[in-house]
């Protein structure tokens, strides 16, 4: 039995963390959630997740920033990132994608299938239960 992965879902609508929590928590993940960057950074740097699902649009701090700040400090710049998106994103988000090397990123609205396929790829597990 190994230990549960923490995922931390950064977004700007409590709702979806909701929806992401009762997605991922079916499948074994312990799920953390956080309404904005500055919080989703406070989280980050006490809790140090697993991973981190995170929204680019939030009032506060946005996504990039968030993602910059975690790379430029030692201690977070490993954990893996999967970028969140509307599908409106214009097509500098998706090359910043590129550039900015994040891990995986999924637009929205997406399918719990769609998520856990991410999130398993990143773990380099098929099924999260062994």
């Amino acid at each position: 039995m190994t230990e549960r992965k923490r995922i931390l879902c950064i977004e700007d609508e409590a709702e979806m963390i909701d929806l992401t929590r009762l997605v991922l928590e079916r499948e074994g993940f312990e799920v953390l959630g956080a309404v904005g960057g500055s919080r989703g950074l406070e989280i980050i740097k006490t809790e140090k997740p697993d991973l981190v699902l995170l929204d680019l649009m939030m009032p506060d701090i946005d996504g990039w920033e968030v993602y910059r700040r975690m790379k430029a400090d030692e201690e977070l710049a490993k954990i893996p990132v999967i970028v969140v998106t509307a599908k409106a994103a214009s097509i500098d988000k998706v090359l910043g994608l590129q550039v900015a090397k994040v891990d995986d990123y999924i637009t929205k609205p997406f399918g719990p299938k769609e998520l856990l396929e991410s999130i398993n790829r990143i773990f380099g597990n098929s099924s999260q239960n062994e």
